[in-house]
């Protein structure tokens, strides 16, 4: 490991945060009946409207608090498992390209494994071990 190796943390939140974003305030600025009637349609899901906001919650508020280094594998491990839904559910039965999905999957996983690196908000709040 190279001492630049702790900071790699930074540069994937500020990917997979700012991208989560991005698509999360289209989402937020249409509404949660525009994204549930997108799930219901598209994916025939049950109670669309609670996984709309489950939805635009991790892609909102969660981006946020990775891109900041906050909760960011719990936040991370949200958006791993929502990027694996959408491309088992969605991409792969429509063979629609799905190398977005399968980057921002990846990237969430590793972030899963790095945490919030030292150059974070978390960092300030953390105990000395």
């Amino acid at each position: 490991m190279n001492r630049l190796t702790p900071y790699a943390a930074f540069f994937m939140r500020l990917a997979v945060g700012g991208v989560f974003l991005q698509h999360g305030w289209s989402k937020f600025q249409r509404g949660v009946p525009a994204t549930a009637a997108f799930l219901h349609d598209a994916l025939g899901l049950p109670f669309a409207s609670l996984f709309a906001v489950a939805i635009i919650a991790i892609e909102t508020v969660g981006a946020v608090c990775v891109l900041l280094g906050m909760w960011t594998r719990l936040w991370a491990t949200a958006m791993a498992v929502e990027m694996a839904v959408a491309i088992l559910a969605y991409k792969v039965p429509r063979g629609g390209n799905l190398e977005l999905e399968a980057l921002l999957l990846a990237g969430a996983v590793t972030l899963v494994a790095l945490g919030d690196g030292p150059l974070s908000v978390a960092v300030r709040f953390k105990r000395p071990q």
